[in-house]
């Protein structure tokens, strides 16, 4: 059985200029899925927008801080089919994915910070090719918390980036 680290709370802020899955309307029904491991966590289908603001907690389990979280941006599809005008959904459009490594955020929470400052940048990611980041991001100690505001490109799509909020909780009595 693997040890639990912590608890990372993933706050999906908003996605900004998603991929047009529906050319009548010239927007999307997009929801955000969060996978590390086996674990998967999915935000609310925000109907009728390629901005969507969720602004929704989502919370991972982290037992292995090697694993990436990875993203899928998706659009959900109601299909009315027959002359009984019934509805149904069918398998969801991707809209583009992601993913990023939590090592360095782990590694940082897991530190004695009670000798930091307020408001310190612990770290700074920056965006490469091995990434998804579209912009740098610091690993921040603010307010007793550690702390990460991300944006990330998404893949294999023509547009779209989703902007996340990172927040480590530590379990009591699990060891730093």
């Amino acid at each position: 059985m693997e040890c639990l680290l912590g608890l990372l709370k993933v706050r999906v802020v908003r996605g900004v200029n998603l991929a047009i899955c529906d050319p009548l309307t010239h927007s999307s029904d997009p929801y955000v899925v969060l996978r590390l491991g086996s674990q998967k966590v999915k935000s609310s289908i925000k109907y009728h927008t390629i901005n969507p603001e969720w602004n929704e907690e989502l919370t991972l389990s982290i037992t292995n801080m090697m694993l990436p979280v990875k993203i899928d941006s998706n659009n959900s599809v109601l299909q009315i089919s027959g002359g009984l005008r019934q509805g149904h959904v069918t398998k969801d459009d991707s809209m583009g994915d992601a993913e990023f490594c939590i090592l360095d955020f782990v590694e940082t929470a897991k530190q004695d910070l009670s000798h930091v400052s307020d408001g310190t940048v612990m770290k700074t990611i920056h965006p490469e090719q091995g990434n998804c980041f579209a912009t740098e991001s610091h690993i921040t100690w603010k307010d007793g918390k550690v702390s990460q505001d991300i944006v990330l490109r998404l893949r294999n799509t023509d547009t779209g980036e989703l902007v996340l909020h990172l927040q480590w909780v530590n379990i009591p009595g699990v060891a730093r």
